[in-house]
């Protein structure tokens, strides 16, 4: 939320965003009406320089945003998670920054990346073609990103192709039991030409000068996501605390708020969510220090910076577990609280940035060894 910006405006959203949820999860997207809300709020200029009209908010601000938003619905914080998007176009060149966020600080990207599809030059630039999946958010997006692969290029990152919304086909195949309504469909383009000074290198050397551009990229890619899920993960437990408070059992038993192996297991799940919370923007908050202070982010934070988003990510899947076996039988019909957010979490600690895979990637850093491409 912007310094403009009064909380009764993110409240008001958010309590809308919670009353449309199965509409939201028909729809599979969300839908263009709350994308101009998250616009609204401050999602997509949030990291946008004040020369741009932008916000230029820290990390840890923006993080706090998309938590309390995904705390509603974990598919709304999915989607605004990419207001991060203007970090990683400042990679382009920056007249082409300044003619997306100069034009218009509230652009909306969306983004796939892989599997990068071959693009061959011709007159006006690179010629565009093939199918990229997981292109969350790309119903409410007016520009999109695809990886692709240019002919004598050797780095081991994609290079992306901007291109205006209207000159892709999106194919809606996004069905999934978790983060519905991320609207994670395929992206299509046919031959669309993009000039090359609409390209960069995803993960590449920003060519703006600001600190949030000098802030570790694929960490703090990492770290917008991590945080859907620890949202995702408050609003279980929240959920289960006052039903368990204001319920009493049909047989006579306790409340289940008196029950012993209730109030053990809400108590770790508790622990495990605020452990990774705190290391979670402790990491942070350093590496932001450090940014303000030193101007770049030294080697063991920026670790910290990725392993502790992979923490955030499975701890919080592992809270909303708890909740989902805490609730009962009644969590198991269809739609239930307790039931969306356990599978939205875990579906959040499925990405290959935060998922299972990303352990052995920061236990290998922490030795020293050899890394995967981007990590950390």
């Amino acid at each position: 939320m912007n310094s403009h910006t009064p909380p009764s405006a993110l409240e008001t959203l958010k309590a809308e965003i919670r009353s449309r949820r199965d509409e939201f999860q028909t729809l599979r997207h969300i839908p263009q009406d709350i994308v101009r809300r998250f616009q609204q709020v401050g999602i997509y200029r949030a990291f946008v320089p004040e020369r741009f009209g932008g916000d230029a908010c820290s990390p840890a601000h923006f993080c706090k945003l998309i938590e309390d938003i995904a705390s509603a619905d974990a598919s709304a914080g999915w989607v605004a998670s990419f207001g991060v998007s203007s970090t990683y176009l400042a990679a382009l060149p920056p007249e082409t920054y300044a003619a997306i966020y100069g034009n218009d600080p509230d652009t909306v990207f969306a983004g796939a990346m892989f599997p990068p599809q071959p693009a061959r030059r011709v007159p006006g630039g690179l010629e565009v073609r093939g199918r990229w999946p997981w292109g969350s958010g790309v119903m409410g997006a007016s520009i999109v990103g695809a990886g692709i692969r240019v002919e004598g290029e050797s780095s081991p990152l994609p290079r992306t192709a901007i291109m205006p919304r209207d000159s892709v086909i999106v194919d809606e195949t996004w069905d999934t039991v978790g983060l519905r309504a991320t609207g994670s469909h395929d992206i299509v383009a046919d031959g669309v030409v993009v000039p090359e000074d609409w390209t960069f290198i995803r993960g590449g050397k920003p060519q703006q000068d600001d600190a949030i551009f000098r802030y570790p990229a694929m960490a703090l890619a990492a770290q917008v996501l991590a945080v859907v899920g620890l949202g995702a993960a408050r609003a279980a437990l929240d959920w289960l605390r006052q039903d368990a408070l204001a319920r009493s059992s049909i047989t006579g038993a306790p409340s289940p708020a008196a029950r012993a192996y209730v109030q053990i297991d809400f108590a770790r799940a508790e622990g495990l969510l605020d452990g990774a919370r705190a290391a979670f923007y402790d990491a942070m908050n350093e590496a932001w220090h450090q940014m303000q202070t030193a101007g770049e982010v030294d080697p063991a934070t920026h670790i910290r910076l990725r392993h502790t988003a992979s923490k955030a990510a499975q701890d919080a899947a592992e809270a909303a577990r708890l909740a989902f076996v805490l609730g009962g039988s009644d969590a198991m019909a269809t739609g239930h609280p307790l039931g969306r957010n356990m599978i939205d979490a875990a579906c959040v600690a499925q990405h290959a940035f935060i998922g299972a895979g990303s352990w052995q990637a920061a236990g290998a850093a922490l030795f020293g060894q050899q890394t995967p491409p981007g990590y950390p």
